[in-house]
C-alpha cells in the first residue's frame, strides 16, 4: 500500500508541476471492474486517481493511475502427452487470479457544461492511450509434469503488459466550493498482444470495463 501511495504522489506531483500555469483538477474514485473476455470473466474492485488540465472551457488533458483487486476465474483445460503413453491426456482445472494496474494519458472534451460550472450538470468524453500492467497467478488442480506433457497454460505467477485504447464517458454535478461529484464508465481495449503462456486467452485480452463514482476538486 505504501508503494502505491508513493507512486501515486510522485505521478500527480510531476504532472501538476509541468502544467502549473493552467487550471487543473485532481479527482479520485472507486470503481467496479468487469473482464468481458470469454474464459477470463471476473469482477474486481479498484481505485483511480487522476489529474486533469483544463486547457480551454471545453478541452483538456487527463492523466490517471488505476489499480484493482484480484479477479478470480477458472478454466477447464487438457494437458497432452508429448510422446505416445498410456495416459495421453490429463483433464484438469486451472484456477487463476488476475490483477490489473494501468497508467493512461489522453484527451477530455466536455460535451455539455464546463469543468468550472457552478450549477446544472456536465457530460464529458475521454479518449486516450494506456499502459496496462497485469499479474496472473495460476494454480492447477493436479500436478502436471511438463517434461512429459504440453499444457495450455503454465502453473505459477507471471507479469504481463498491454498497450490499450481507453474510451469513456461521464456525468458530473457541482457540489459547491469547487467540488464535483462524478460517475463514469470506461473501457480498456488492448491494442497489443505480447502473448504469455501464463494466460489461457491472449487475443484481445484482457478486455475490461469499469463503472466508477468519485470526487473532483478544481484548483
Amino acid at each position: 500500500m505504501n508503494r502505491r501511495i508513493t507512486i501515486t504522489f510522485f505521478f500527480v506531483f510531476f504532472i501538476t508541476t509541468a502544467f502549473s500555469q493552467q487550471r487543473f483538477s485532481i479527482a479520485t474514485d472507486i470503481s467496479i471492474q468487469r473482464n468481458f473476455q470469454k474464459e477470463q470473466q471476473y469482477w474486481a474492485l479498484g481505485h483511480t486517481i487522476q489529474t486533469l488540465f483544463h486547457l480551454t472551457p471545453k478541452q483538456g488533458i487527463y492523466a490517471w493511475f488505476a489499480y484493482y483487486s484480484n479477479g478470480k476465474f477458472k478454466n477447464k483445460v487438457t494437458a497432452t502427452a508429448k510422446t505416445p503413453i498410456v495416459n495421453s491426456e490429463i483433464n484438469y482445472i486451472n484456477a487463476a487470479r488476475m490483477r490489473l494496474k494501468q497508467i493512461s494519458v489522453g484527451w477530455r472534451r466536455y460535451l455539455k457544461g464546463t469543468p468550472d460550472a457552478e450549477s446544472g450538470w456536465n457530460l464529458y468524453g475521454n479518449a486516450g492511450l494506456g499502459l496496462l500492467l497485469g499479474g496472473v497467478l495460476n494454480t492447477h488442480s493436479v500436478s502436471i509434469d511438463t517434461a512429459f506433457y504440453t499444457v495450455p497454460v503454465l502453473n505459477g505467477h507471471a507479469n504481463f503488459k498491454r498497450l490499450t485504447l481507453d474510451l469513456g464517458m461521464g456525468l458530473e454535478t457541482p457540489l459547491g466550493g469547487d467540488f464535483y461529484l462524478y460517475a463514469d464508465g470506461r473501457v480498456w481495449i488492448p491494442i497489443t498482444d505480447y502473448p504469455s503462456r501464463y494466460i489461457f486467452v491472449n487475443n484481445n485480452a484482457p478486455l475490461v470495463g469499469m463503472l466508477g463514482v468519485g470526487i473532483r476538486i478544481l484548483f
